[in-house]
Formats: C-alpha cells, structure tokens, sequence
C-alpha cells in the first residue's frame, strides 16, 4: 500500500462519527478543566502584603495555562460539533474506549499518578522525574508499540533520557525559576 493511501485511510478513521464524537466529549472536558484551573489560579493568594511583583503571583502561569486548556478545549469542541450531526455515531462510540489507544491513554494516566501522587515528596524530585521517563519510554517503545523496539536498545535510550530530562528540569526550575523542588 503506498504512503499516500495509509494517509488516507488514517483521514478517513479520524472523520468517522465516534472520532467526532470523542473530539466533541474531550473539548468539552478540557474546556471545564482548563476554566477550573483558572479560577483557581485566580483565587490563589496575589502576595500583596509581602509586596511582591504582579507578575510574579503564583497563579499566573497557571492561570494562563488554563486559559489556553479552555480555548483550545473550546475550539476542538466546535470543530468537532460543526463536523456531524450531534445524533450519529454514539453506538460506535464506545469502541473508542477498548482498542490500543485508550490503553496506552489509560497506562500514561496511571504512570502519572503514581508519578505525582506517589514517587513526588518520597524520592528526591530528580530521582522521581528520571524514574517517570525511564518507565514511561520503555512502556511505549516496547510493551505498548505495536512494532515493539529491542529491549535493550530501549533500556540504553531511556536511561540516557531520563538522567537529561531530570538533570535539565531539576536545572531549570532550581536556577532558572528559582523553585524549591522536593
């Protein structure tokens, strides 16, 4: 089959009404999500008494953050709804929930709560994050691929990932923005 009509059959599966639909829900989720995030960035105390800067209150990157989550929640969501007809291809819908992607969705999600919830405040933050993307590259190169990559040559390429990655972030907030990190 040529490169061309692989593009064409994966155009044609992401038009189908369940791939509309599934936009249409995960717009409308990001859309909360992102204005939740905002108006808690907004009611997040501003410093004023200790007579910090306003462009220095804690909220702002995450208020601007959800702000752009909701618009662009927003614009999927319309998109999405502008595409179909909102009555078709709600049967179909659910497939969306039990193939290959929505694994790979669900073990990300997993990874990262445990990751956040879990691995964060226990191992010191550089441990963690290095940790987090050493797992998180094995599990989608090799168990999670449909064309797995050789274990070893995963096991080589993460770790020197994931010892960058915790390096540069660990960097980057310690010196750059100046955050105390657990």
């Amino acid at each position: 089959m040529s490169e061309h009509a692989s593009d064409t059959t994966e155009q044609d599966n992401l038009d189908t009404p369940a791939a509309i639909k599934a936009d249409l829900l995960a717009g409308m989720f990001f859309l909360v999500l992102g204005l939740v995030i905002a108006y808690l960035s907004w009611d997040m105390p501003r410093l004023e008494t200790r007579r910090i800067h306003p462009a220095t209150i804690p909220g702002l990157v995450p208020g601007l953050l959800g702000g752009a989550l909701a618009l662009c929640g927003f614009l999927l969501a319309l998109s999405s709804a502008r595409a179909a007809p909102l009555a078709s291809g709600w049967k179909t819908f659910g497939h969306r929930f039990v193939g290959a992607e929505a694994k790979r969705v669900l073990a990300l999600a997993g990874m990262v709560l445990v990751y956040s919830l879990g691995l964060i405040g226990w191992l010191p933050f550089w441990l963690a994050t290095g940790l987090f993307v050493f797992v998180a590259i094995v599990a989608f190169e090799v168990w999670l691929n449909d064309a797995p990559a050789p274990l070893a040559r995963s096991l080589i390429w993460a770790a020197v990932q994931a010892v960058i990655v915790a390096g540069a972030v660990t960097f980057v907030f310690e010196r750059g923005f100046l955050v105390r990190l657990p």
